[in-house]
């Protein structure tokens, strides 16, 4: 039977992500396996009690959301430890992409039958030589800033805290001159973001790469030009089905290492949390991780 630690981040979707365990851990105790759970006070103690968990041969629950999930993910990333998700968070979507269950009973199932399968991560390198391992997607420009409103919103929790923040963030972006090299083949042009995608997923749903695969050994790296902002909030509203990569204003290629460059301070973030500034280099790591699925 597996033995599991679950690491918990207590506000987790505004709410409590020890509250979204207590179903799970009900039912795993039933089934006769060994849980264990720790509580974070940071993202960075959450990755070292990740480390620690793993490194005694135990499954790593990663209970909140994106932001959780990337930095214990990211630091079992090349260790051979195994990684479980509870989803309690405001997006949740590496979940989504994994096409996991969201209920109790699901989760639980999941977690003492799943098999542990490779997915890639992406290892992120700043203009300061820091070196970040994350699961989702690294994006700079719009995006990046109307995370960071949403992540310091006060009054507001869950997906409108999202659609306050890109509200917010679009009436202030100016278009950014971007040199985005793929591979070695550089791509120019000016425009609101770029995203270079692991998952398809990111900021609650919204299906900003629909042919991304967690498991290929690539990233999906989507460049979205300049365009009047009318048509640019149609095509916001397009991310929900992904059909905005079919616009001209939308240009998508696949690569291994990505640089990302602009022609002022312009923001860049991952798996949610992350804040930081360009330049940053993105390159996959090819079934780096194992994830019950």
């Amino acid at each position: 039977m597996r033995q599991f630690t679950a690491v918990v981040n207590p506000t987790a979707g505004g709410s409590t992500g020890a509250a979204a365990l207590l179903g799970v851990a009900r039912l795993l105790r039933e089934a006769g396996a060994e849980l264990e759970t720790e509580y974070s006070h940071s993202l960075a103690h959450a990755g070292e009690l990740a480390r620690r968990a793993g490194d005694r041969g135990r499954v790593v629950l990663a209970v909140g959301g994106d932001g959780i999930a990337g930095v214990v993910g990211g630091a079992l990333s090349g260790t051979g430890a195994t990684l479980g998700l509870v989803p309690a968070g405001r997006g949740n979507d590496f979940a989504r992409a994994l096409e996991l269950p969201t209920a109790a009973a699901g989760i639980a199932r999941t977690l003492l039958r799943g098999e542990p399968r490779p997915v890639d991560t992406i290892e992120i390198t700043s203009a300061a030589h820091h070196r970040t391992v994350v699961l989702g997607s690294v994006y700079a420009g719009i995006d990046a800033l109307a995370n960071r409103h949403a992540n310091h919103a006060r009054l507001l929790r869950g997906t409108a805290s999202y659609y306050a923040g890109a509200l917010r963030a679009v009436t202030t972006w100016r278009p950014a001159a971007y040199r985005v090299t793929v591979d070695g083949e550089p791509h120019a042009y000016r425009g609101y973001t770029v995203v270079a995608a692991n998952s398809g997923y990111y900021g609650s749903g919204r299906r900003i790469a629909p042919d991304a695969r967690v498991d290929d050994g690539l990233l999906e790296v989507v460049m979205i030009h300049h365009a009047p902002r009318r048509l640019f909030f149609a095509l916001m509203s397009e991310l929900e089905a992904g059909t905005h990569v079919r616009r001209p204003q939308v240009r998508v290629v696949r690569g291994r290492e990505i640089r990302v460059e602009a022609d002022r301070e312009v923001p860049y973030g991952a798996d949610g949390e992350v804040e930081a500034v360009l330049p940053v280099t993105a390159k996959v790591l090819p079934g780096a991780l194992r994830v019950l699925r």
